[in-house]
């Protein structure tokens, strides 16, 4: 198809999904599952489509620059000894051999990644003299972007930073403290995706795969897989940093400054939406899931406190087998609280405390020790995420393997994408950086597990009652 096939596809698309929505708006109703599979299938097609006009694009305007005359060639000078304008630092793939000519040698493939530069901070202050007309390393022409004017001169619009800085920061994003690592992680290419979901249990007795005892020889029933569609369309999470000219300029500093702070707010953002997110612009938090359990508080409970049946109901509220995946999500002001977590006995008919209470939370070597090691046999995990102690989400019970991201991968597999601009605060004397994170996220369960014996629903996400 020709480019200008595509465009009126795209046309088609988008005319097709307002009919659908317009028919249910006009009707006062929601989309039903048939028409919302439609919607994201279109969606998606959008997406494909408009990515190989692109790509059709970019083509046609590498072919008008390759057949555009060359300089006309003149005959070789005799090496001067006239030094370079303005020398930059080089990452030393370059070098002037006895001719005077440069030669370029290959690299190994982790340097490959960084594009001939040293660090972070030589390439930021390439991209610095790049900015004020003085230098154009040949190693940004790499990291040129199709923005604004040419995309052979970074200086018209800004720059690609290379993956190996990419790489640090989607490492801080995925850190020690990181949730989403946790998760059941996707890599996607496009903007949306459709899951097949099958939410029947082994004891359900309707729909879904089906199981019987029967005699030999004998018919046996029939039964069919239920799956329903589960879609996810990719929010966006930006982090705009601006660095003055000045900091620039202290190459060594910036080697370690914007990739670590940027991963860390990344990284935090990320986490917060996971527990908190209302699923509008963003992915759909633990404490907002349709699916989550919420477990009453004791009867006798006061404000702000943590009491030992607290952890034992909600314990019992995860299903079995997510168990030995599950971890305990709380605010760091409820820490203090667990050594404090005791148990009172009951004589034989339960009538009567026969002890004023046994410690229920021994870590082991006490505080000399790590002291918030696990809980119940699982892992505690502390978040700024968290509610504060007494508000509902102050400490969360969850498997998070069980909670689906989707993460769109680029062309270095990162799943970050990250450009700098020296247009954007070029008259306060500043260099944009940008990093962009496109992800999705929701628990599997759409809704808590009915039990087969017992009256107590199930989930991987258990909460306790705000107190």
């Amino acid at each position: 198809m020709t480019i200008a096939e595509l465009k009126a596809r795209l046309a088609d698309l988008h005319e097709t999904a307002k009919a659908i929505q317009a028919q249910a708006d006009a009707e006062k109703r929601d989309l039903t599952d048939d028409e919302s599979t439609r919607i994201e299938a279109i969606f998606a097609e959008f997406d494909s489509v408009e990515a190989d006009i692109k790509r059709r694009e970019r083509m046609e305007a590498q072919s008008t620059r390759l057949n555009e005359p060359g300089p006309r060639p003149t005959a070789p000078t005799a090496p001067t000894t006239v030094p370079d304008p303005e020398p930059v630092p080089q990452a030393g793939n370059r070098q002037r051999g006895s001719d005077g000519l440069q030669h370029t040698t290959l690299r190994p493939q982790h340097e490959r990644q960084r594009w001939g530069w040293q660090n972070f901070g030589d390439f930021a202050l390439a991209v610095l003299q790049a900015s004020r007309g003085q230098h154009v390393d040949d190693r940004l022409r790499n990291a040129a972007l199709s923005t604004y004017g040419s995309e052979d001169i970074g200086a018209d619009g800004g720059f690609s930073v290379p993956p190996e800085w990419r790489g640090q920061i989607m490492t801080m994003v995925n850190g020690e403290d990181s949730l989403l690592s946790r998760t059941d992680m996707q890599p996607i290419s496009g903007n949306s995706i459709v899951f097949p979901v099958d939410e029947t249990t082994p004891w359900q007795s309707t729909g879904g795969i089906q199981t019987y005892w029967g005699k030999e020889a004998a018919a046996q029933p029939q039964s069919k897989v239920a799956l329903q569609p589960l879609s996810l369309r990719l929010d966006k999470l930006t982090c705009l940093v601006p660095v003055t000219d000045e900091l620039l300029e202290d190459a060594p500093a910036m080697a370690t400054y914007v990739p670590s702070k940027a991963g860390q707010k990344l990284n935090f953002k990320v986490n917060d939406a996971i527990i908190n997110g209302d699923g509008a612009g963003m992915p759909l938090g633990l404490v907002n899931a349709p699916c989550k359990v919420t477990v009453s508080k004791e009867s006798s409970q006061a404000a702000d406190t943590l009491v030992a049946q607290n952890i034992l109901k909600m314990y019992a509220r995860m299903p079995a087998a997510n168990r030995s995946r599950a971890v305990w999500l709380l605010n760091q002001d409820v820490e203090p609280q667990l050594l404090n977590l005791n148990i009172t006995f009951r004589d034989l008919v339960g009538s009567a405390g026969i002890a004023a209470g046994a410690a229920a939370y021994l870590p082991p070597g006490g505080l000399s020790g790590s002291p918030y090691a696990t809980l119940m046999g699982r892992p505690i995990l502390p978040t700024e995420a968290c509610g504060t102690i007494g508000d509902l989400g102050d400490i969360i019970f969850t498997d998070l393997g069980a909670y689906l991201t989707a993460i769109k991968s680029g062309g270095n597999g990162m799943g970050i994408k990250s450009d700098v601009s020296i247009h954007l605060w070029f008259d306060q004397g500043a260099t944009a950086f940008r990093f962009t994170l496109r992800m999705a996220g929701r628990p599997w369960l759409s809704a808590p597990i009915s039990r087969k014996s017992g009256s107590n629903t199930l989930s991987t996400v258990v909460v306790l009652e705000a107190r």
